[in-house]
């Protein structure tokens, strides 16, 4: 499929979508969701981190996340809802889309981390290691050392 801009490749990863608010990921959070923090470390080192989220690099969330992958993280379970976080939500729009697009119970934050913070949510300015929960010791490593 080829777009005209941006914006319509935007929309369009956003149409399958149920993009959650702050408050509506906050609930979700507290019901079994879980948040997955995409920016690169240099991002959240600047803005800061969400506590209890899960950092992956968005080139391998796919295998991280997919109950299927030799390489998931050992979270990923079958309908484990995730929400995908980045800086102001475009990013993490396309990532969700690509989550869903592999039948995950997938979505992501609108305004991103920024939008968290205003909400007055929790952050802290840590800044945790890929594949580690943020402020917290919880393992969530990969199932098997497989790269992808």
């Amino acid at each position: 499929m080829t777009f005209v801009g941006l914006e319509a490749w935007l929309d369009d990863a956003r149409s399958g979508l149920l993009r959650q608010t702050p408050e509506q990921a906050a609930a979700a959070v507290g019901d079994g969701a879980v948040l997955v923090d995409i920016r690169p470390a240099w991002q959240r080192r600047t803005e800061g981190e969400i506590p209890g989220s899960v950092v992956v690099e968005t080139n391998h969330i796919a295998w991280r996340l997919h109950p299927d992958s030799d390489a998931r993280l050992t979270i990923a379970r079958p309908g484990q809802p995730w929400i995908v976080v980045c800086s102001e939500g475009y990013t993490s729009s396309l990532v969700a889309a690509w989550l869903v697009a592999l039948g995950l119970d997938a979505t992501d934050l609108v305004g991103g981390f920024h939008a968290w913070q205003a909400a007055g949510l929790p952050t802290t300015r840590s800044t945790t290691e890929v594949e580690r929960r943020v402020g917290s010791d919880e393992p969530v490593g990969r199932v098997t050392a497989a790269a992808h």
